[in-house]
């Protein structure tokens, strides 16, 4: 290998050598269209890499200008996963702790904002000793800082990267630059490039084409990056001679082309790479000496549950993002743990709170066994939500309330309960008479919006003898959190001399935390964010509980039928 020209160790941190000698770094990157699935691809063989014994970690870098995902709308980018150090991140950081059950956190994602701000301020103090700032060499020199930066304590044998975007966009071009270096930089061994592109199926001609692939791979060539792997997305399935055909073509050894055909659920994924044998691609070119097979038998288990239910739940999920599914999706894919717990499917029904009122309450909900509220923000959809509230309040459905949707069960009990029809939350009225939700103190002097709430793991007393101590079985958890607003303890006495019990309360703040119904068999609000925590093999036990219930609320529902179909009869 040859040697780095010298602006590289001028530039770089001094222990980039231990870098190179402790961790070895995996990029992904993806071709032809976006939405392919970079994040499971680089999840699932995180998955057997560490099935196999090996330390791994997974980092993504985005390439919007946003510092971080906490200000995008949710239709703009999917919901925002926030890791327990409280960064505000990608939504793919949750595929990767759910599959590897780790805790990622901020520097598992970066973002083109993040990297820009932190060039630019050592510039303003100095740092460039006057120089003139480049994108090459000081924005791709701050890429390659954090792509090793994971790598640094030697805590992981390998590092896999994720790069945001599609080859070719304007806005990754310095982040294919900066791979481009690390390839050319690192030995052999210590890096690989694994690129996820699409061969089409065209039914007119009734034959896949791999004229995108090759497209892609000659784009991704042309930015000096060679990638070791292609991992092709696919309907149908890849015959050898065309197997044989994009390797000759995009300049890879035919081992290296790997089928990703269409799986019916994402968990299905590192079993196909497993088939594929991406893990035994990876080790060989990585230089890893590894015999050990894939411990996978949870895994599978897991998924023999997830495709073999022996009982079905119809879940609605009350909510004002529904027309996008990844606004939502450590909430679904909570479900999907929690039924697989429950050896039950989860029916995951979405209904806009907009669309809910009280003369059609009654219609839309019919059938359901449960009914989660979702988080959210601003005024849009409010009253759709407490008008659902009510219903599952009043027909003693399993209700959660996540976040906002545990503030609209007490607004709701204010208003129907207490007789405090003026009852609202200060981020809908500000001037109301009755702030049932009420800004939190530390954040009513905040201006700046980006990464100013009430960010990450804080711990939770529980009260003995609640539900939340049945689902939990403990006094001390700790949640993650994202919000502003909080429940005003000012009513907290009306409303547990009424039933509705505060039983888990913030230790150091007095935060209500948990709000349960006593007089109701299972409903259940709590101010954090369970479905963040949630993994393949730790679902969260509140949704593990909450479907437990939904279960329990058909089984009398479908009995209940029957006596009253066996009275018509007689």
């Amino acid at each position: 290998m040859h040697d780095p020209p010298e602006s590289f160790y001028f530039l770089q941190c001094p222990t980039v050598t231990n870098y190179m000698r402790m961790s070895k770094y995996i990029f992904v990157t993806g071709g032809v269209t976006s939405s392919l699935g970079k994040g499971i691809i680089a999840a699932s063989l995180a998955k057997l890499l560490q099935s196999r014994g090996l330390s791994v970690t997974i980092q993504k870098f985005d390439p919007y200008i946003n510092v971080d995902p906490g200000t995008l709308n949710p239709y703009e980018h999917g919901e925002c996963y926030v890791t327990e150090d409280g960064a505000e991140t990608d939504l793919d950081l949750g595929h990767y702790e759910r599959f590897l059950n780790i805790n990622t956190s901020q520097a598992n994602n970066v973002t083109t904002g993040r990297i820009y701000q932190t060039v630019i301020n050592r510039e303003r103090e100095g740092d460039y000793l006057g120089k003139t700032v480049q994108v090459v060499p000081h924005i791709t020199d701050e890429i390659k800082r954090r792509m090793m930066l994971l790598g640094e304590k030697g805590n992981y044998d390998i590092v896999i990267t994720e790069i945001g975007g599609t080859v070719g966009d304007i806005e990754s071009l310095p982040f294919i630059e900066a791979v481009r270096q690390m390839q050319w930089e690192l030995p052999d061994e210590d890096c690989l490039v694994v690129h996820l592109t699409l061969i089409p199926y065209l039914r007119a001609a009734k034959e896949l084409k791999t004229k995108p692939t090759q497209q892609s791979v000659k784009l991704l060539s042309a930015n000096g990056v060679h990638p070791d792997v292609l991992i092709c997305r696919t309907e149908h399935k890849l015959t050898p001679d065309l197997r044989r055909k994009v390797a000759l073509f995009c300049n890879v050894k035919e081992e290296g082309v790997i089928e990703a055909i269409d799986a019916p659920t994402i968990y299905e994924v590192p079993l196909l790479m497993l088939r594929e044998k991406l893990d035994k691609i990876v080790l060989k070119k990585l230089r890893i000496n590894n015999d050990r097979e894939p411990d996978l038998e949870k895994w599978k288990s897991f998924l023999d549950k997830v495709k073999h239910p022996s009982k079905k739940v119809n879940i609605g999920l009350i909510g004002k993002y529904i027309e996008l599914q990844d606004a939502y999706k450590s909430i679904l894919e909570s479900f999907i743990h929690a039924g697989a717990m429950n050896e039950c499917k989860v029916q995951v029904i979405n209904i806009h709170s907009e669309n809910i009122t009280e003369g059609n309450v009654e219609e839309t909900l019919a059938g359901l066994d449960g009914l989660l509220v979702a988080p959210g923000f601003g005024h849009r959809g409010v009253e759709g939500k407490i008008v659902a509230v009510k219903y599952a309040r009043q027909h003693r459905m399993p209700f959660f309330g996540i976040c906002l949707g545990m503030q609209m069960a007490a607004i709701e009990f204010a208003r129907n309960v207490l007789g405090m029809k003026d009852a609202e939350s200060t981020e809908m009225n500000p001037n109301t008479s009755v702030p049932v939700i009420d800004m939190m103190e530390d954040q009513k002097k905040v201006t700046a919006k980006g990464g100013t709430m009430r960010l990450g793991a804080y711990p939770c007393e529980i009260r003995e003898g609640s539900l939340a101590y049945e689902i939990y079985g403990t006094t001390q958890i700790s949640e993650r959190h994202r919000h502003r607003w909080e429940f005003n303890n000012h009513y907290l006495k009306k409303f547990e001399d009424a039933g509705m019990i505060a039983t888990g309360m913030n230790p150091e703040t007095g935060l209500v935390e948990i709000m349960e119904y006593t007089k109701h068999p299972f409903f259940i609000g709590v101010q954090f964010h369970p479905e963040l925590k949630s993994t393949v093999e730790n679902p969260h036990p509140i949704f593990v509980h909450f479907i437990k219930a939904a279960k329990l609320f058909s089984e009398k529902g479908k009995q209940a039928d029957e006596k009253a179909s066996a009275a018509s009869v007689n």
